[in-house]
């Protein structure tokens, strides 16, 4: 029996996707949560806690980029010819934010609020076009003859805008916990406070998405509720409602890594719900992965390339988040 390529190549892909969302998603959520502190040195802490890290984190966007356009260069084209404009300001919220991120360090204290409006301005587009490219996957293309045939606006339209408000709570919520986690004392006690607010938000924007997509798309609304694939899916809700739950109470209990693990976990669960409604379709809703893969060969060759460069990746984070663990306080700094 041989090995099912196209199915590997899509599961590297969704793996990538996944650690993107995971390691990047809470840096960016920094610069989301930016706004709501006002003390520069508190500031300075924030950006601190994540100076050793942040660009070690988008290695994961790169990689599940450059394997889509090799493994499965169909969906690649269409993808990038639906969502060419929002992928674009995705890339300029990238690139602005990361020069502001270095620059700020190195700005004069006049300067440096500019630089403090450029990083939360690249952290808000950045996120928002991304929930915007997740909410236009999932109501699916218009394809024709294996080309994209509509417009170069049909993702705006309220069902993927409203995911690009939705990805903005999830990844300020993220970096809610990742603070919890890394500092202490006001900083600290500032983030539990916006813990309970940034959950409530979050579970009612999974509430709202998960009505709206199967009343919108009724192929998922019969994935969803058909049997027995009801029972299968029944995990999802309840470790939604758990993650939930624990970020409601980890004020009370004091716990510094449970809002963040929680977070984490909340986050999976709404990307497992996106794959569950899509699969096996990689251009939803009609082409699936197989039909969207590359020949054998070229999928194999991949391969082999892949296999060498994801260890050392995860190898290389692994290392990075161990010799920057425990707390970060004003007296330290990686710029």
């Amino acid at each position: 029996m041989g090995i099912d390529l196209p199915l590997l190549w899509f599961l590297i892909i969704i793996f990538s996707t996944m650690m993107y969302i995971v390691m990047d998603g809470f840096d960016l959520g920094i610069g989301i949560l930016y706004p709501m502190i006002k003390q520069q040195s508190d500031r300075d802490l924030m950006m601190n806690s994540v100076a050793p890290v942040w660009d070690g984190n988008e290695t994961w966007l790169v990689l599940g980029g450059a394997g889509l356009f090799g493994a499965f260069p169909l969906a690649y084209a269409v993808i990038l010819d639906a969502l060419a404009i929002p992928l674009t300001i995705m890339l300029l919220g990238l690139i602005f934010r990361g020069v502001a991120f270095e620059f700020r360090f190195k700005a004069t204290p006049s300067h440096q609020p500019i630089w403090d409006k450029a990083f939360i301005a690249g952290s808000i587009i950045a996120t928002f076009t991304q929930g915007i490219v997740v909410g236009a996957v999932i109501d699916g293309f218009p394809i024709e003859n294996r080309t994209y045939i509509g417009g170069a606006f049909d993702w705006f339209s309220p069902f993927p805008l409203f995911c690009g408000f939705g990805l903005l709570i999830a990844y300020g919520l993220l970096g809610c916990g990742w603070l919890v986690m890394k500092t202490e004392g006001h900083l600290q006690q500032q983030m539990y406070g916006l813990l309970r607010p940034l959950t409530l938000l979050m579970m009612t924007s999974i509430i709202i998405i998960s009505f709206w997509t199967p009343a919108s798309q009724p192929a998922i609304a019969e994935r969803w509720f058909s049997f027995p694939n009801l029972l299968f899916f029944m995990p999802v809700p309840l470790l939604v409602m758990f993650s939930g739950w624990k970020l409601l109470t980890a004020n009370q209990n004091s716990s510094h890594y449970t809002p963040f693990l929680a977070a984490l976990l909340l986050v999976f669960m709404g990307f497992s719900g996106l794959g569950i409604s899509i699969w096996p379709n990689i251009i939803p809703p009609f082409i699936s992965y197989e039909e969207a893969a590359s020949p054998s060969q070229s999928l194999g060759f991949m391969l082999v390339g892949a296999l060498f460069i994801i260890p050392i990746i995860l190898v290389y984070t692994c290392w990075s988040y161990y010799v920057f663990r425990g707390k970060i306080t004003h007296e330290q700094g990686y710029h």
